[in-house]
């Protein structure tokens, strides 16, 4: 496969190079570019670079060449994503040409990044470390993410798939929401969810499998892609996701049609049953005591994972080689992502973990400040309004108001209805557009509440109306004061008061 891309490269460089020169429009080269990871930015000027990265896990030598590129190219911009990968901004056409290569060589793909196809695989990001968790997903996803590159150049879906992975009721990787999920069970199988997602018509997935044995995923990852190619809308790209199933097959047919490809996949292609080695930690731990809240005791008696959110996941480019340079001779020692924009370093022992709080220590301080935002208009094409302005500009007032951590939760931002930035999964959550007042067009935002991701309580958002965006850090502020003067968390405070909330914002709404 790697050679097979390494000679489509040739076909990206002219291009991107026709694209830039002004010779090829935005439309045709979004449609091409995507395959290879990569879009042109806001003004046409510059390129982004998705880095695929399976279940967000970065061994130590992806992370030296991450570091390595950031130095060699002078990259400026990095933005960790809700999907679990890195994406490199800023980029000019040579450089972007370049990069892909390098990362090809490096064992990190960027083929199907973007566009129409399986896009990269997620999984709970702490799986094999979690204290609590029903079993270690993480050899799961990598089997399926070495399978679905297999089709790559195969026969073109409607739109992207999305395929992840849960270790447990948390559910942080949406498992019982996305195309597919697979969320493992006490018992050592998984349950399978289908057809769901975000962004505009979103939908929980459908429960289509009960009681899989692991072995199996790959068969429900065929059934799934044959029902998207025989039954996805091919006419109509607005419509043409999986969750639109649900529609056009009724929950009954989907159930029906699954299940008659999923046996179908069984027998025509007895291949796709596979076995994996688990992940073994054999490193000898040291247990200390931690004050930071920062600090997570692992499943493994004396090993930690330490936990870092730069703000709006947009860390100082330099990050990736100082935590290099720390880590390098630690054993066994990884990072992961997480769908929130978090990084974990996990696997150190109680003698390491100091030196990792310190190369990551200007990270999120609260609660509230590991809020989620996608990328932002500002340099995305298709966005409508500035996340990462709007949340550092939330933050600022926060911050300045002295909210007590714990009373704003974690909130969600998506610059458009795409919900790049999950706003239909947070508890507060916000969408951008524009207001029309007198005839004047209005940054603006409409508002989400009490969404919920934890298996068995999921629900989305419910949208309440649209605030102006220069009204909403003086509305979390108030609610963060309201909910501060009752002493209470707001995880704990926003139970029955879906009426207070609405009757609060209303003041903001336009």
């Amino acid at each position: 496969m790697k050679n097979e891309w390494m000679q489509e490269l040739g076909e990206f460089r002219e291009k991107t190079r026709l694209f830039y020169a002004g010779e090829m429009s935005k439309g045709d080269y979004k449609g091409f570019s995507g395959k290879f990871g990569s879009y042109a930015q806001r003004g046409g000027k510059a390129g982004m670079l998705r880095l695929r990265l399976t279940a967000g896990r970065i061994d130590k030598e992806k992370l030296k060449f991450i570091a390595d590129v950031i130095e060699e190219h002078q990259v400026k911009k990095v933005h960790l994503t809700t999907c679990m990968t890195v994406q490199l901004h800023d980029l000019a056409p040579e450089t972007i040409c370049a990069l892909m290569e390098q990362a090809l060589s490096h064992g990190i793909i960027t083929m199907g990044g973007g566009g129409d196809y399986p896009r990269n695989v997620m999984a709970s990001p702490l799986s094999g470390a979690e204290c609590g968790e029903y079993f270690d997903v993480m050899p799961w996803a990598e089997k399926t993410a070495e399978y679905l590159l297999t089709l790559i150049n195969a026969e073109k879906m409607p739109r992207k798939l999305k395929v992840c992975f849960s270790n447990g009721p948390a559910n942080v990787p949406h498992a019982t929401f996305r195309d597919l999920g697979f969320v493992a069970r006490e018992d050592g199988l998984f349950d399978v969810y289908c057809a769901g997602g975000l962004g505009n018509n979103p939908r929980l997935g459908v429960k289509v499998a009960q009681a899989v044995e692991p072995s199996d995923v790959l068969f429900h990852v065929k059934a799934m892609r044959d029902m998207f190619l025989a039954h996805g809308n091919y006419q109509q790209r607005g419509r043409a996701r999986t969750r639109y199933l649900q529609e056009t097959l009724g929950e009954e047919g989907l159930h029906a049609v699954y299940s008659e490809l999923l046996e179908r996949a069984k027998k025509e292609h007895p291949e796709l049953k596979v076995s994996v080695q688990a992940n073994a930690i054999s490193k000898q731990g040291i247990v200390r005591s931690f004050d930071s809240k920062r600090v997570i005791a692992q499943k493994q008696e004396g090993l930690y994972a330490v936990a870092y959110h730069p703000i709006g996941g947009t860390p100082s480019p330099d990050v990736f080689g100082r935590l290099y340079a720390v880590i390098k001779d630690m054993e066994d020692v990884e990072v992961r992502l997480s769908p929130d924009e978090s990084l974990y370093v996990i696997n150190l022992n109680g003698d390491e973990v100091q030196q990792v709080l310190d190369v990551l220590s200007d990270g999120a301080r609260t609660l509230f400040e590991t809020s989620v935002a996608c990328i932002g208009a500002s340099v995305c094409q298709v966005g409508v309004r500035d996340s990462q302005q709007l949340l550092r500009s939330c933050v600022d007032a926060v911050r300045e108001a002295e909210i007590a951590d714990g009373a704003l939760p974690q909130i969600h931002i998506s610059g458009c209805p795409s919900s790049c930035g999950t706003h239909q999964t947070g508890e507060i959550g916000f969408h951008g557009g524009v207001k029309l007042i007198d005839k004047v067009a209005n940054p603006a935002f409409t508002l989400h509440i009490l969404g919920c991701d934890k298996q068995g309580e999921e629900r989305l958002g419910e949208p309440l109306g649209v605030m102006l965006e220069k009204s909403i850090p003086e509305f979390l502020v108030r609610l963060g004061k309201t909910v501060e003067a009752s002493g209470l968390p707001f995880s704990e405070w926003k139970k029955g008061r879906r009426d207070e909330i609405a009757a609060l914002a209303a003041d903001y709404l336009v």
